[in-house]
């Protein structure tokens, strides 16, 4: 199969010499029973390669059995990948086969392997070397007959060094290593892959497709794209979704944008292929993304503030008419220390509600909020269902801020 015939059934998109080079490497190797690492950063698509790279052996009439390491409890990896015995563990009620069994005659992906924990990675090395493996809970030996691909964005060899990975393992999986380059060494591919999935998910949505402007065009050619194709798939169908109109203006476009600001200074720079990232860029970058969700999580604390004001103060009910003036001081009291503005706080100086922050010394945002809580629990008698609504907030959420309360006492 030719490499264009290959991406057209795979949906591998892309013209840039980067995502060639891994098309030419998955048609060298698939047919081999080569055990093959591809290396990726998290988003880049390297499950559509062992996708690839299974439907094109002599395996494929078998099945592919993905398996995510990082998803499974560390406690239960073992029996996951390798079976048990009955009683083998708390809640081992019947002897049952893990995956490799399983997979007997076809594919195994390993993804995430880097998060194994060290004693299933003893396990895994057997089954490299001869086929063998046993059950958890049983000395029996039993063989499997299974093509082992692995996928990882970490970088192994560090992981080595560090002595979370076994160096053996390591040699035994990286035979041949597929790398996929990240979004930000493939630009050339940034527009087609955009378009494509804008145009799939307009058909899917029954919406229409719009084009890019020339500033939203080179917006997506300057951003940085972290989350690497997962993340221009999710623009993608946002703006299939969201935008109205002929065009796509870069203002549109930007506010998808995660880690984008609403000014120009506020795009990552986008590094050349080849240059490596320096870490002052790299620490820069994961300050400003911590700042923005604190942002974030104060404008909702607000909102949820705002909304339980609004909540009395619109009441129309006979009762609240009677008690409105009482009511507004004491969620004025569970308010006013709270340090930052409260959308309507105008209208409560109109009325004569004046906190006067400046005399006195602002208390934390854990004091504040332990207040505002306990207030509205007095105010419901302690009914933690009425409570968690008129804050705004989960009954899970409640129960969990009410146990650290009384953790901290």
């Amino acid at each position: 199969m030719d490499r264009i015939s290959l991406q057209e059934r795979f949906g591998i998109i892309g013209r840039s010499d980067a995502i060639r080079q891994v098309i030419d490497r998955v048609r060298q190797v698939a047919k081999t029973e080569i055990t093959i690492l591809v290396q990726g950063e998290s988003g880049v698509g390297k499950e559509l390669i062992a996708q690839a790279l299974h439907q094109l052996s002599e395996r494929r009439h078998k099945g592919l059995q993905i398996v995510n390491c990082g998803a499974i409890p560390e406690g239960l990896i073992e029996s996951e990948l390798f079976g048990a015995e009955k009683g083998a563990y708390t809640g081992s009620v019947d002897r049952r086969a893990g995956y490799f069994e399983e997979a007997s005659g076809g594919t195994i992906f390993l993804d995430e392997i880097g998060e194994m924990p060290l004693t299933a990675q003893v396990r895994l090395l057997r089954v490299l070397e001869n086929g063998e493996f046993s059950r958890v809970g049983s000395s029996k030996v039993l063989r499997t007959d299974v093509r082992v691909l692995a996928a990882t964005n970490k970088d192994l060899g560090r992981e080595v060094q560090a002595g979370r990975f076994r160096e053996d393992l390591y040699y035994r999986l990286s035979t041949v290593i597929i790398r996929v380059p990240p979004l930000r060494e493939r630009k050339e591919d940034i527009l087609q892959l955009f378009e494509h999935f804008q145009h799939r998910f307009a058909q899917q949505y029954n919406t229409s497709s719009n084009q890019l402007s020339d500033d939203a065009r080179r917006l997506l050619m300057r951003y940085r794209w972290p989350g690497n194709i997962r993340e221009l798939r999710n623009v993608a169908e946002q703006s299939a979704v969201l935008l109205e109109g002929d065009a796509i203006s870069e203002t549109e476009l930007r506010s998808f944008l995660r880690g984008v600001s609403a000014s120009q200074d506020g795009l990552l720079p986008v590094v050349s292929p080849g240059s490596e990232e320096k870490e002052p860029d790299r620490e820069r970058e994961l300050i400003y993304r911590a700042l923005l969700e604190i942002r974030l999580e104060m404008r909702g604390l607000k909102d949820q503030m705002s909304a339980l004001l609004g909540t009395f103060q619109g009441s129309s009910s006979k009762a609240m008419v009677v008690h409105r003036d009482s009511i507004r001081r004491e969620i004025q009291e569970m308010v006013e220390d709270i340090p930052f503005e409260i959308e309507g706080d105008a209208d409560l100086d109109a009325n004569g509600y004046d906190p006067d922050p400046q005399d006195e010394p602002l208390p934390s945002l854990e004091d504040a909020e332990r207040k505002l809580i306990t207030e509205a629990l007095k105010r419901f008698e302690g009914n933690r269902r009425q409570t968690a609504k008129a804050l705004g907030i989960s009954e899970r959420t409640l129960y969990r801020k009410i146990k650290e309360f009384e953790d901290a006492e």
